[in-house]
């Protein structure tokens, strides 16, 4: 969970690449975290990796189906916690890479 924690920082920060390890790792340490996949997925998307992107899209919806647009992600309750400058870094970075990989706005 450590490993997601820091990627998910990283992603909001722009530093894409220490994000996609650390997704790698929280994904191989709990393959069936479809959360893990779908923020990887966003970091992927963010650094223009599509492909690899698309496919870690696709098993996160398989394991968590109920993120299947960028606003469902957007609703969650933990994406709603933060101050305006979060939501400006997840909307930035997080929802522009989940656009990329193919997930619909609505």
């Amino acid at each position: 969970m450590a490993n997601s924690w820091l990627g998910y920082a990283y992603l909001l920060l722009g530093r894409v690449d220490e994000a996609i390890d650390r997704y790698y790792q929280a994904r191989a340490a709990e393959p069936r975290s479809g959360i893990y996949h779908i923020i990887l997925a966003a970091a992927l998307g963010y650094k223009g990796e599509i492909d690899e992107a698309r496919a870690s899209l696709a098993e996160g919806l398989d394991l968590t189906p109920k993120f299947n647009s960028v606003t469902s992600v957007r609703n969650d309750p933990f994406f709603k916690v933060g101050n305006n400058r979060y939501h400006e870094l997840w909307e930035n970075k997080g929802a522009v890479g989940l656009r990329r990989a193919g997930l619909p706005e609505a």
